[in-house]
C-alpha cells in the first residue's frame, strides 16, 4: 500500500474541454504528485457524451449514416487535440490507433441499433461511456509527455455494480478490492493512474453507466475505495455557490459546506454536484473540494461532516424547473390504507426519482413531483396501476403539470433557528409568489416549495436577498464568483 496520502482529483467536461483544458488538468494533477499519490479521473470532452447519445438515437430510428457521422465528429474533435498534444510521432501514432479503435466499436454499436431498429439500455451504456475511455488514454498520454507514468485504466475493471443499465449503483466491497489491487502497485512506484468517470461494469463485467453527471460518483466511489485523503472535483466554477449566478449575480462563494448542506443542494438542482456524489465518502469522513480548474488558485468550497453553521440559518437557496408535479385526488384515497403505498410502488417500478410528496389534511388528494424525463412513463404506470380506481369514480383524476419548478431554502443551523419557514413564506407573500405545493424534511436541514416555474427566478432572487447571502452582505472575505461556464 503506498505510504503517500492519496487525492483523487476529477476533471469535469469543461476542465477537459479541449487540448489547452487537457495540458491544464494534466499540470495540476503533475504539480499535486510531488507531494502524494495522485489519481485523476476524466470527463468526456465537451459534448461529446450528447454526440454519442444522440448518434445512438438516430441509429435506432432507422439513420443508418448516423455511424459515420458520429466516426467523423468523434475523430475530428480528438485527432485535432492529439495533434496538440504530442509530440513524439510514435506515441501520437499509437494513440491515434487506440482512439479510432474506441471510436470504432461505439460505431458498430450505433450500426447494430440500425439494423435492429431498438436501442437497449445496456447498449446505450456502452456507446455513451465512449467518451470517458477516449479522455483517460489521452491525458494519461499527456502525463507521460510530461515525464510522469501516466496509465489509463477503464473504470469497467474497477467499479463494480448493480445491473441496472443508465443509472447503476456501486457495490463497494467488491470495488474496493478490484480497485486497490490494480491501482495500488501503480500509486507505489509513483505512477498515476487515469480512471474513466461515469463508466463502471456488473460483476460479470457488462458495462453499465452511473448516470449523466457521474464522473463525481466515481471520483468518490474510488476515493472511498482506496482511503482517499481527499477528493477535489476539479470544474469551472470557484465552489458551491449561494444560488445559481445566472439567477443571482452577486451569488458568493461558500468556504465550506456540510455533507448534509451539499447533499440536500445537489438534490434540489444545484449542478455543481451529481446527487449521489457524497454518499461513499460519508462513512469514512473524507473531504471533497470543488474547485475551478480555471482558476486553481483559488481555494474552492470544502465539503466535510461538520462546519461552522450559518448565523442567518439559511446558507444557500437552490432551484429547478427540470420537474413535474402528478396530483392524484378523489375520495377513494381517504381511508384506503393503501393507496399511498400503491401509488409509490407503481412509480418505483419506473425508477421514477420523487423529490418532494405533499398531501391535503382531508387526505383526499397526494402530490409528488419527479424529474421531468420521468413524468410520462410514471403517469403511465399510475394509469395502470390505478386504472380500477379510476373507472370506479374512486379517484377523479391523475394529473401532470410540467409548469413548475422547485426552490429550496438549505442550511444546516435552519433546524436551530426560529422563524425561518415564516420568514420564507412571508417573503414570497410580498413578492406574489403563488405556493402550489409545501415540504419540509423531518431532519429541517431544507425548506423546499414548488411555483410556477415563472416565478422560480423572482422566488431564488428574494431569499437570496431576504437571508443576506450576496456578496455585498458576506464582507471583505467573500470571493468573486465565475460565471457558470455554458
Amino acid at each position: 500500500m503506498s505510504r503517500r496520502p492519496i487525492q483523487v482529483m476529477k476533471f469535469g467536461g469543461t476542465s477537459v474541454g479541449d487540448a489547452g483544458r487537457i495540458r491544464s488538468a494534466a499540470a495540476i494533477a503533475a504539480e499535486a504528485s510531488k507531494e502524494r499519490a495522485v489519481v485523476v479521473v476524466v470527463s468526456a470532452m465537451s459534448s461529446v457524451t450528447n454526440t454519442l447519445i444522440a448518434a445512438a438515437g438516430k441509429a435506432a430510428s432507422g439513420d443508418e449514416a448516423a455511424a459515420e457521422a458520429l466516426t467523423k465528429a468523434l475523430q475530428e474533435k480528438h485527432h485535432e487535440a492529439i495533434g496538440q498534444l504530442i509530440s513524439d510521432v510514435e506515441n501520437r501514432r499509437q494513440l491515434f490507433s487506440e482512439i479510432d479503435a474506441l471510436i470504432e466499436r461505439a460505431a458498430n454499436y450505433c450500426r447494430g441499433c440500425a439494423l435492429l431498429g431498438e436501442l437497449s439500455p445496456r447498449a446505450l451504456d456502452v456507446i455513451a461511456g465512449t467518451g470517458e475511455r477516449l479522455t483517460a488514454r489521452m491525458a494519461a498520454a499527456v502525463l507521460r509527455e510530461m515525464g510522469l507514468r501516466g496509465v489509463a485504466f477503464d473504470a469497467t475493471d474497477l467499479i463494480v455494480t448493480d445491473e441496472v443499465h443508465g443509472g447503476a449503483r456501486p457495490l463497494a466491497e467488491p470495488t474496493r478490492k478490484k480497485t486497490q489491487a490494480a491501482l495500488f502497485p501503480l500509486l507505489q512506484a509513483g505512477g498515476i493512474p487515469v480512471v474513466t468517470g461515469y463508466i463502471a461494469a456488473t460483476a460479470k463485467g457488462i458495462p453499465t453507466t452511473l448516470g449523466r453527471g457521474g464522473s463525481d460518483y466515481s471520483a468518490t466511489i474510488l476515493g472511498a475505495a482506496l482511503d482517499a485523503s481527499d477528493v477535489i472535483i476539479w470544474t469551472d466554477v470557484n465552489g458551491v455557490l449561494t444560488a445559481d449566478p445566472r439567477m443571482v449575480p452577486d451569488a458568493a462563494t461558500l468556504d465550506e459546506v456540510s455533507y448534509i448542506e451539499a447533499g440536500e443542494l445537489a438534490f434540489f438542482g444545484a449542478k455543481v454536484l451529481h446527487p449521489m456524489t457524497l454518499r461513499p465518502v460519508i462513512e469514512g469522513a473524507i473531504p471533497v473540494w470543488i474547485r475551478n480548474s480555471f482558476h486553481p488558485d483559488l481555494a474552492g468550497t470544502k465539503i466535510t461532516q461538520t462546519v461552522r453553521p450559518a448565523p442567518q440559518g439559511v446558507k444557500a437557496v437552490t432551484a429547478t424547473r427540470d420537474v413535474a408535479m402528478i396530483a392524484i385526488a378523489g375520495p377513494g384515497i381517504i381511508g384506503v390504507p393503501d393507496i399511498a403505498a400503491r401509488i409509490f410502488t407503481a412509480s418505483a417500478s419506473v425508477h421514477a426519482n420523487i423529490l418532494m410528496i405533499s398531501q391535503s389534511s382531508s387526505q383526499d388528494s397526494i402530490c409528488f413531483v419527479v424529474q421531468a424525463a420521468d413524468a410520462s412513463r410514471t403517469e403511465k404506470a399510475l394509469r395502470d396501476a390505478l386504472y380500477e380506481d379510476v373507472h370506479q369514480h374512486d379517484l377523479e383524476h391523475i394529473k401532470v403539470n410540467r409548469n413548475v419548478a422547485i426552490v429550496a431554502a438549505v442550511g444546516e443551523n435552519m433546524a436551530g433557528t426560529p422563524g425561518i419557514a415564516g420568514r420564507v413564506f412571508s417573503t414570497l407573500g410580498k413578492e406574489s409568489i403563488n405556493i402550489i405545493a409545501i415540504a419540509q424534511g423531518s431532519s429541517e436541514y431544507n425548506i423546499s416549495f414548488l411555483v410556477d416555474s415563472g416565478g422560480m427566478e423572482k422566488a431564488v432572487k428574494a431569499l437570496h436577498q431576504v437571508f443576506g447571502l450576496g456578496r455585498q452582505e458576506k464582507g471583505d472575505g467573500a470571493r468573486t464568483v465565475a460565471q457558470v461556464t455554458s
